[in-house]
């Protein structure tokens, strides 16, 4: 009987793991699917379908360098005023993705951003806090440098 119990044990939680896995796989999933709208909207020259990933609120916060934009308004005119014409935003791309999944609500993204134009290249890293709302996956929190 205890063998018995004991392989039960095991395998309640193997199921378990391999059941936290494939939610874990689909959540990360779920964030790829945003952030390939995303760099889509870009590369059209949408920014307002690009912030439709960010979380519409007051208490959005986006930092990049040493500058702290909170609310998403405030951020997409300080997106619309830096990159007012298809020139300046470039080819978007996305990469090095490391998707950690905090809880069934909360995500964490750390990845590599590059924008390929026609007179220079910059890129670099980001970390962003996404939740889940009732509409989706929201970026609440954007760290870029």
């Amino acid at each position: 009987m205890k063998n018995f119990l004991f392989s039960l044990s095991i395998i309640l939680l193997f199921a378990a793991g391999v059941s936290a896995q494939s939610k874990n796989e689909r959540i990360a999933a779920e964030i790829r699917l945003v952030m390939d709208a995303q760099v889509a909207a870009w590369n059209a020259g949408d920014i307002d379908a690009f912030m439709r990933g960010y979380w519409n609120s007051p208490d959005l916060v986006f930092v990049s360098g040493d500058i702290v934009t909170k609310g998403w308004q405030p951020t997409i005119d300080r997106y619309k005023k830096r990159y007012d014409s298809r020139a300046k935003m470039g080819t978007l791309q996305f990469s090095d993705l490391e998707i950690e999944v905090l809880s069934k609500d909360a995500t964490k993204v750390l990845g590599s951003w590059s924008l390929a134009r026609e007179a220079d290249n910059p890129k670099g890293k980001f970390t962003l806090i996404f939740r889940r709302f009732k509409d989706g996956w929201k970026i609440v929190h954007d760290h870029t440098s």
